[in-house]
């Protein structure tokens, strides 16, 4: 009995030891086939097991793939790790394919939001499961809301102004946080109504979000939750603050029934999602896209006067059309139109675009292999300041390149700009394979629309009533520069608004 019994262990205890082994082959196999596709791209050496991770950690990743590029090509691979590869693709023709074919992302791409607010229909890794979503979204932000964006800039400008008024006192305010209070307010009022303009608990919503956003990835980052450290629980209960603000808000709205886009949201009942963690997301994410946008291009416009007094030449006329005067007709405001897509272009919300294709190898026409599961990087800032995209100029801020004569000439340099009148249409940005600010194929942001109209309308407004200056004293501050092709925004500038004279007799107001 004893040695049966012996047997049945034995036979059991060879059968794990095969079934292990095999398992842990199968996945060997699986790495070294990884690891013989991957050779095939061009690259650096791995340097050690742990990969270029040391090297990334010192450095920034983009001026890492900037060198890498000038050295390999127009597709390069870094390895971070025994089986974890990241391929950047910057040849323009290499790019559309790649961001056709890679619909998916990596599945810890939502960790951060999911560990702050909970599920969101807009973080699931894979295309399909994600499409049906994206698709009604998308007819929601191009819809109605689009109309909206254009009548909202007065009122948040008026609402804006005061509050920096009451807070920062005569001085100059810091573009970004201004930049950031705009962002802030003018995607609040597009979506929750004007109930959101009133709100009374607005500044504390902004203040939360703002403060969850700076340390979304640090938690993130830990494999585990750090449920042993105090800051973690502090940062648990800020996150719990904000689900609570975003719920009251919506009941608010409900009881309005102001916001078009809540309604139409409810009436979907097909969507399995929740309103609170998607309003989250969108104002989690659209706020911190636009309020980047949007202090670049304050930074352009106290940097180049001329061209602010070029925009309100056109301002003027454009409110001779006969359209209402609370809405920004941006559509014939080229000038205005091409320093918003100049000033994306030289300093985009994200330098990299990430993508990825979780099961299946992506095949290139070029005879390239990416291994399913890389990640796969487009490194905008790199792309867009290419001057074997854009010219040798390419690193110069000169918003004519979006323009074209009526007559269908070329705007060739940025005086011809400024003389010649009214004369010149924009371009389609998406004409231009290296403009990718808000990336390209399926996963493109399908907010674009409503940023671009949005921060237009904004600053059609701004720019009719005030004139944006540098804070007297600090035009000594220094511009933008290039550093290896890769535009570095300087520290943000203090600004002023000095009141226009539109037929009043109005002084200068300061914020």
């Amino acid at each position: 009995m004893g040695s049966c019994l012996e047997r049945e262990i034995n036979a059991f205890l060879w059968l794990s030891l095969i079934t292990v082994t095999a398992f842990l082959l199968g996945k060997l196999v699986k790495v070294f086939e990884f690891w013989a596709k991957a050779r095939a791209i061009p690259g650096p050496p791995c340097p050690s097991v742990y990969g270029h991770c040391h090297l990334i950690s010192r450095s920034s990743l983009t001026d890492i793939l900037y060198k890498c590029h000038e050295k390999y090509g127009g597709a390069v691979r870094l390895w971070l790790g025994p089986n974890q590869l990241l391929v950047s693709i910057k040849d323009t023709e290499l790019i559309n394919e790649v961001l056709t074919k890679a619909e998916d992302k990596l599945p810890l791409t939502g960790r951060a939001f999911r560990l702050a607010f909970g599920k969101s229909s807009f973080f699931v890794s894979s295309f399909d499961k994600v499409e049906h979503q994206r698709k009604s979204l998308e007819l929601k932000l191009g819809g109605k809301l689009l109309e909206r964006a254009r009548l909202l800039p007065g009122e948040i400008l008026d609402c804006i102004i005061e509050r920096a008024q009451s807070t920062m006192g005569k001085g100059g305010i810091d573009c970004e946080m201004l930049s950031q209070h705009l962002a802030f307010t003018i995607l609040g009022a597009t979506i929750f109504g004007d109930v959101f303009l009133t709100w009374p608990k607005a500044i504390l919503y902004e203040e939360l979000l703002m403060k969850i956003a700076k340390d979304a990835c640090f938690w993130a980052s830990y494999g585990v939750a750090p449920f042993w450290k105090q800051e973690f629980w502090k940062y648990q209960d800020s996150c719990t603050k904000l689900k609570s603000l975003t719920q009251e808000l919506i009941k608010e709205c409900r009881q309005d029934s102001k916001s078009e886009f809540l309604l139409d949201f409810d009436s979907h009942d097909d969507m399995q999602c929740e309103p609170c963690g998607e309003m989250i997301s969108l104002m989690f994410h659209g706020s911190l896209t636009m309020a980047s946008l949007i202090a670049n291009i304050l930074t352009r416009l106290v940097t180049h006067l001329d061209i602010q007094d070029k925009i309100h030449s056109e301002i003027v006329m454009a409110q001779k059309t006969g359209r209402r005067p609370d809405q920004q007709n941006v559509d014939i405001m080229p000038n205005l139109m091409a320093t918003v897509y100049e000033s994306v272009r030289l300093l985009p919300a994200g330098p990299l675009l990430q993508r990825c294709s979780l099961r299946h190898d992506l095949k290139l026409k070029n005879g390239m292999v990416i291994p399913a599961a890389a990640i796969i990087v487009v490194p905008v800032q790199l792309v867009q300041t290419d001057c074997s995209n854009w010219g040798n100029d390419a690193g110069k801020f000169n918003p004519c390149r979006f323009l074209s004569r009526t007559d269908d000439g070329f705007i060739t340099n940025q005086k011809e700009l400024l003389t010649g009148g009214n004369s010149c249409v924009i371009k389609e940005p998406n004409e231009f394979g290296a403009f990718l600010p808000f990336g390209s194929g399926a996963r493109a942001c399908i907010g674009q629309k409503l940023s671009v109209l949005g921060i237009s309308s904004l600053f059609a407004a701004l720019i009719g009533h005030y004139e944006v200056r540098l804070q007297p004293g600090s035009e000594s501050n220094p511009k933008p520069m290039m550093n290896n092709c890769v535009l570095q925004l300087l520290p943000s500038p203090q600004i002023v608004f000095a009141k226009r004279d539109n037929g009043t007799n109005e002084g200068a107001v300061s914020v």
